[in-house]
């Protein structure tokens, strides 16, 4: 393990863990803990390929010892999640198997900064979860924070090599438990997972979306397998930086066969940030006050919208 620290610069903390965590608590650290593993798989492949000369995944020294560090980290990650979890006689998550739909290297760095963003986003749920709890998890708080603040590091430096403003927005986009799950479940081959069923989560059916947004109003076209929706029964919410969700009505649904594509308005200057935000097919039209009400109503989604 000392050199896995080494090449993280840094090691777990030393302090006390918890004795014991409440349920909701367990359920937060095993999905922190999917995510870690499945970060480590993701970028253990990108270094192979670079490291071993495969076609399109050429870059320069410095970006491949950043990777090799961010490696590292997320075992760190890893370790410090289960780690929370062995001590309080929980249940630990082990890997599973993955593919992933990238083949060079511009593409693995984009699409590594879409699911960090992601996972920024849903890690505040965690903290606000060990604060609800209270008693020994409390302390668990600012560890994650420092989660937080190293992954932020991390999405920054993928926006920087992509030739982005490395920053995207002031207040980054929020998420929910069951968004983050869906987003990783995507990459899961399955039946390769272990016990993940231990974290109580299924993730959503897919909301594609089949243009490409701007930073600018406009209409944008999705589509969805199966879907029994009319333009009154659903619609389309965003999550976008730290404002109130947004909703807008379908138009022009059509099924055919067993795919249904509809429009819907791409609002973005209601307030949208910068870089990601989230989409997703709800039943009704609201409001939603958070983003955990928009996943409690989420038929399809969520759609990982990246503007810039």
């Amino acid at each position: 393990m000392q050199q896995v620290f080494k090449l993280a610069g840094g090691t777990l903390t030393n302090g006390a863990l918890p004795s014991s965590l409440k349920a909701g608590g367990i359920h937060a650290l095993q999905l922190i803990a999917v995510n870690e593993l499945f970060e480590v798989a993701y970028f253990t492949e990108l270094v192979k390929n670079i490291t071993t000369g495969v076609s399109g995944y050429k870059c320069g020294r410095n970006a491949l010892e950043s990777l090799q560090a961010v490696v590292a980290q997320e075992q760190v990650h890893v370790l410090a999640a289960n780690g929370v979890l062995a001590n309080a006689k929980a249940k630990t998550i082990q890997p599973c198997k993955y593919s992933f739909p990238v083949d060079n290297f511009d593409d693995a760095i984009s699409l590594a900064q879409t699911f960090t963003e992601v996972v920024l986003g849903v890690l505040p749920v965690a903290q606000g979860l060990f604060a609800a709890d209270g008693g020994e998890e409390a302390g668990l708080v600012p560890i994650v924070g420092s989660i937080i603040g190293q992954e932020g590091e991390q999405a920054g430096y993928y926006r920087s090599i992509q030739n982005k403003v490395a920053s995207s927005a002031p207040l980054l986009t929020g998420g929910a438990p069951r968004f983050a799950y869906t987003a990783i479940s995507q990459f899961i081959i399955p039946g390769s997972c272990p016990n993940i069923q231990a974290i109580g989560l299924t993730a959503f059916p897919a909301l594609t979306i089949t243009s490409t947004p701007e930073a600018k109003n406009s209409t944008q076209q999705f589509g969805i397998e199966g879907g029994n929706i009319t333009e009154s029964s659903a619609s389309i919410a965003y999550i976008s930086g730290q404002n109130l969700p947004v909703v807008v009505s379908l138009s022009n649904v059509i099924t055919n066969g067993s795919m249904t594509t509809f429009s819907a308005a791409f609002p973005y200057d209601a307030g949208f940030a910068r870089g990601l935000t989230l989409g997703a097919l709800v039943k009704g039209s609201g409001p939603f006050n958070s983003s955990s009400a928009v996943a409690a109503a989420t038929l399809n989604g969520p759609a990982l919208i990246e503007v810039d």
